[in-house]
């Protein structure tokens, strides 16, 4: 072969190759090159060649390829007589990617796409990359070669779907991610979240903040997007930082989700005060991150304490350890391989040392010796345990060994008859995106690797918490895990005793809210002019209660039960009516009986003196049927003071109206027979044959029998029953007769009302009578005090609730009946008992002159 003369004008100084059968390309972000704005000052070539920084860490993503390489090229059942070599180049954080891509297609040193020069590099598939963009931006010439690319980091965001069809994510989709951080921040109850994002990243999780936050009851605090820092405006972008850590330092939201690569940004901010721009101390927060983000230092960071994310939060891809890869870390030479372009500059910035220039020759005590130990670094600049992305490369190497080593079997079986060897030079890698679909199998730590339709690994997140040390060594504590592939309950599970907190909240789990929940007793009623997460919190209303915190209302107990004093949970009611037992009742029972006991007496001593004028006078049978309704009357309110039942319930109403109405069609008897006598004594008046016991018991007998029809009608239809009054008292539950039909009821009331109106008009135009015959104005007076009582009921009986509903109507019957007592029969037991003088025929006919 003709040697190639063709140099590649512009060279990536760090790249790794190992020859083989077979070549596995791999773009990393290990080397960080510092922005710098462009100008026209230099030539954009020079421009391109900036001092490098080694994100030392991130070196462990070349060992688990050269790991997974290792491990097929000595297992003899996966591809066997082939050996596997890989090609690595850097992205120099994305700005030379379309570069790195294209070396993959060109001869070994030289940049000539397609150019078949030399060792040629027979590609399977390509690993990258760690960051969405630049796995984009790699996609753009892949998917032309319809080279498989397996994505390690970062899931990117495709425009148009189908331009992602050489991609296969060994990640999840972020989306799934997204509900997981918002089942964290609602699992904790952190609904006031500060947001801190890098202006070039994070487009889409903003998106989602804006759109999915609100329908959780989460409230963004503050929204700090980090610039790129330049040397050449350092000034302005320290000032700009220095408001940001302000702004997050004095905010109440104790939760920060962090949305950038290497948590750079974050450590700057909070290594102010060392700095000494801001004199706050830092605040102890809760940091959240998401899966693609690491804790990697530089070189300048060596010195710079990690203990400020203490308790941090983070989501990784599901990961284990893989058996043997800590062993082949320690046990390998890093400085055996020539073709390392990478090991110097990381050896450099792990242990601080430098390799001495071919035309130094004195040593220095800085000079590294290559004996260094990887495992001796902390943390934050090598981990020995294989990470989430490493686990991925590792993972991603297998499936293109298991997917080619289905091929090199189809192959085989459609060419029984070829005779030699398969030409692996003719290898297309296209061919093996129909093994890709459908390749299933067991890693050596136990996890089945498994691609969906949609070619994205059937995996899950690990939920993380990060345990800091003082010499930037940290651990990874797995306390949950996010598994969008289960059922629904099972999505989202962690474990709250396993995390270790920032010791700023005392072990003790953070708040981070905008306002303190309200507690059970309470609502909560939004501020004016403020997000939704701060709110008032105002005692919940008389009858109401909230039994949970943050409730946005209060509400009511079942029937049978009320709110206890604090108002955040519902006690049983008890039952009560109105009882003799009780002091309202007891009251109303004495008076009961004392009023029975005085109608006793009034009727005894009528029939001791039962033939003496003034009991004989106007009809003594009148008398004694008044006298005894009455005393039904006292007694009859003594039923409104028991339990009700069906029994008491009939009996109340319907004995109370035709009681009442006896008594006063009676009064209206006697009224009627005192103006007829009247009359009757006039000469030639022809009022004496209505004179008599006749008209009166007829009055007495067709008034009351009226009455009894109207309940007899009330009865049949709607009949009072007993009910429970739950509302008119908080604590109890009243128990009462329920008339059935209040129209009804008012009808029995309204036809003893009519009765009392007839009885006063006619009692009222016999006032004047001559002196003989002045009980007249004793009934005007009686029915004025009845007829007061009974319209006044009405109004109150309507006004009151509960047990207050039958003390009323009680106090009416009494009343009523007290004055009709005191009114009519108080004289004439005066004259009785106290002027016998009186009580004589000669007085009785004496003219009023």
């Amino acid at each position: 072969m003709k040697s190639c003369k063709v140099n590649d004008p512009l060279p990536i100084l760090h790249n790794y190759f190992q020859p083989g059968d077979v070549i596995i390309g791999a773009i990393t972000s290990l080397v960080l090159m510092p922005p710098n704005p462009a100008t026209f000052y230099e030539d954009p070539h020079q421009s391109f060649i900036r001092e490098p920084m080694v994100q030392t860490k991130f070196y462990q993503h070349i060992l688990a390829l050269i790991f997974a390489v290792k491990e097929i090229n000595e297992n003899p059942e996966i591809l066997p007589n082939i050996t596997l070599g890989f090609n690595i180049f850097d992205s120099y954080d994305g700005t030379w990617t379309y570069h790195a891509t294209m070396k993959h297609f060109s001869p070994l040193k030289r940049l000539i796409p397609n150019y078949k020069c030399g060792l040629q590099n027979n590609l399977l598939s390509v690993m990258g990359a760690l960051y969405s963009e630049t796995s984009i931006l790699m996609g753009d010439i892949l998917r032309n070669y319809k080279v498989p690319q397996f994505i390690y980091g970062s899931h990117p965001e495709m425009q148009d779907q189908r331009e992602s069809f050489s991609f296969y994510q060994m990640v999840p989709d972020e989306s799934y991610e997204y509900k997981g951080l918002l089942h964290l921040l609602v699992h904790f109850g952190w609904t006031w979240v500060g947001i801190i994002v890098k202006e070039d990243d994070g487009g889409r999780f903003v998106r989602m903040t804006f759109s999915m936050f609100p329908l959780h009851g989460l409230c963004i605090a503050f929204l700090q997007r980090m610039r790129p820092i330049y040397i050449s405006s350092l000034a302005e972008d320290l000032e700009w930082l220095v408001e940001t850590y302000q702004l997050s330092m004095k905010s109440k939201a104790n939760a920060v989700v962090v949305y950038e690569r290497t948590l750079l940004h974050l450590r700057l901010l909070l290594h102010l005060p060392k700095m000494e721009l801001v004199s706050m101390e830092p605040k102890g927060k809760v940091w959240i991150m998401a899966s693609q983000m690491d804790l990697a230092s530089v070189f300048y960071q060596r010195s710079w304490d990690i203990q400020d994310i203490q308790g941090a939060l983070s989501f990784a891809v599901y990961s284990k350890e893989v058996p043997g890869f800590q062993q082949f870390v320690q046990a390998r030479d890093h400085f055996l391989s020539g073709e390392d372009g990478f090991i110097k500059d990381v050896w450099v910035h792990a242990f601080g040392c430098e390799f001495p220039s071919p035309l130094e020759h004195e040593k220095d005590s800085g000079i590294c010796s290559t004996r260094e130990k990887l495992e001796n670094l902390p943390g934050a600049f090598f981990e020995m345990s294989m990470t989430g992305h490493s686990y991925n490369i590792y993972n991603s190497v297998y499936v293109v060994a298991h997917a080619f080593h289905a091929l090199q079997i189809e192959q085989r079986q459609e060419r029984k008859l070829y005779k030699g060897k398969l030409n692996l030079q003719e290898q297309q890698s296209w061919k093996l995106h129909q093994f890709l679909k459908s390749i299933s199998f067991n890693n050596s730590a136990g996890d089945e690797i498994l691609f969906d339709q949609k070619r994205k690994l059937i995996v899950g997140f690990d939920i993380i918490n990060w345990v800091t040390f003082p010499n930037q060594s940290f651990h990874r504590v797995k306390v949950g895990k996010l598994d969008p592939w289960t059922s629904e309950d099972k999505i989202f599970t962690i474990h709250d005793g396993a995390i270790t907190w920032h010791s700023t909240f005392n072990q003790t789990q953070p708040i981070s809210v905008c306002t303190k929940s309200c507690l059970p007793g309470n609502f909560r009623r939004k501020q004016e002019g403020k997000q939704v997460c701060c709110f008032d919190c105002l005692p919940c209303p008389k009858k109401k209660m909230s039994s949970q915190k943050d409730r946005d209302g209060c509400s009511e107990c079942p029937e049978d039960q009320y709110p206890n004093k604090d108002q955040d949970s519902c006690l049983p009611k008890k039952t009560a009516f109105l009882s003799y037992e009780e002091p309202m009742g007891i009251g109303l029972v004495i008076l009961a009986l004392f009023f029975s006991l005085c109608t006793v007496v009034v009727l005894a001593t009528f029939l001791k003196y039962h033939n003496t004028p003034i009991v004989k006078a106007n009809n003594r049978n009148l008398r004694y049927i008044l006298l005894i309704s009455l005393l039904l009357c006292f007694l009859c309110s003594l039923q409104f003071l028991v339990a009700p039942d069906n029994i008491i319930c009939l009996l109340q109403q319907i004995s109370f109206g035709i009681i009442f109405s006896v008594a006063v069609s009676s009064v209206l008897a006697k009224t009627i027979t005192v103006v007829l006598a009247f009359m009757a004594t006039k000469p030639g008046s022809r009022m004496r044959k209505w004179v008599g016991r006749g008209l009166a018991t007829s009055i007495v007998l067709s008034c009351s029998l009226i009455q009894a029809g109207i309940s007899t009608v009330w009865l049949l239809t709607f009949p009072p029953f007993p009910d429970a009054d739950t509302h008119s008292e908080i604590q109890e539950i009243i128990l009462q007769c329920n008339e059935g039909s209040a129209t009804m009821f008012y009808c029995v009331l309204g036809y003893m009302g009519f009765l009392a109106v007839a009885s006063f008009i006619v009692a009222f135009f016999s006032r004047k009578l001559p002196s003989s015959f002045n009980e007249a104005k004793c009934l005007t007076f009686s029915m004025l005090i009845f007829c007061s009582v009974w319209l006044s009921f009405v109004p109150s009986y309507l006004s009151t609730k509960g047990k207050y509903m039958v003390a009323v109507e009680v106090f009416s019957i009494l009343a009523s009946s007290a004055g009709l007592l005191g009114c009519i029969y108080f004289p004439k037991c005066y004259i009785i008992l106290v002027r016998p003088d009186l009580n004589n025929r000669e007085q009785l006919i004496k003219r009023k002159n």
